[in-house]
């Protein structure tokens, strides 16, 4: 995280500025785009913990006017032209499931078989906890985070679909990026370079979701 007093020497937060980004963190996604391709022109993109919108934007320009982008956090996010943003605590996974499957029914998009709840393409997770200054209670609270978008992520994804979520480094971490191996074909570790030096961020890309029996 970029202290208030950085953020006016801080390059990606004066580009955001320009370009017309809600966050500087659009350019962590932009990054990770550029170097793995995860999502596709017409796709179907579920952004978790969304606020304020800086990845709902990038999705959305990746997209297209085919494509839908799904957004959904606990605090309002301004709306964005092109997305359909929802209030939710991505941590109910239950509730944040059923909130999104009655989206997806709205905008008629079906997945596998029978089940049309199964719709995504891509999900997308750049939430993380309040900072409390425990490293250690900070890294679990984000490992929570994390763990339920990848909750989410396997009720909704397609078969062959995408997955990006952020987790602090720690105890958890291994746990964590081995639960995302179980169910994608390819897993990645990345630290943008849009990422602070000080962060302990880090972005487990899953690729090729396997289609759960």
């Amino acid at each position: 995280m970029v202290r208030r007093t950085e953020l006016a020497r801080d390059r990606f937060y004066i580009r955001a500025k320009e370009e017309g980004f809600r966050a500087r963190s659009a350019y962590k996604l932009k990054e990770i785009e550029a170097k793995f391709r995860i999502i596709k022109r017409g796709d179907t993109v579920i952004d978790l913990g969304a606020a304020p919108g800086g990845w709902s934007q990038v999705a959305s320009e990746l997209v297209g006017a085919h494509g839908v982008v799904i957004s959904v956090d606990l605090q309002h996010i301004e709306p964005i032209e092109g997305v359909v943003t929802l209030r939710g605590d991505i941590t109910d996974q239950e509730s944040t499931i059923k909130l999104l499957k009655d989206a997806l029914m709205v905008h008629g998009l079906h997945g596998r078989g029978n089940d049309s709840a199964a719709a995504a393409a891509v999900v997308l997770s750049d939430a993380a906890p309040k900072l409390s200054g425990n490293r250690a209670y900070d890294h679990y609270r984000s490992f929570e985070l994390s763990k339920a978008a990848l909750g989410i992520a396997t009720a909704l994804l397609k078969p062959g679909g995408n997955f990006v979520a952020k987790i602090f480094q720690g105890e958890y971490y291994r746990a964590f990026y081995n639960a995302v191996k179980d169910v994608f074909h390819d897993t990645r570790a990345y630290t943008p370079k849009a990422s602070h030096k000080r962060s302990a961020e880090v972005f487990v890309i899953g690729k090729g979701f396997k289609a759960l029996k």
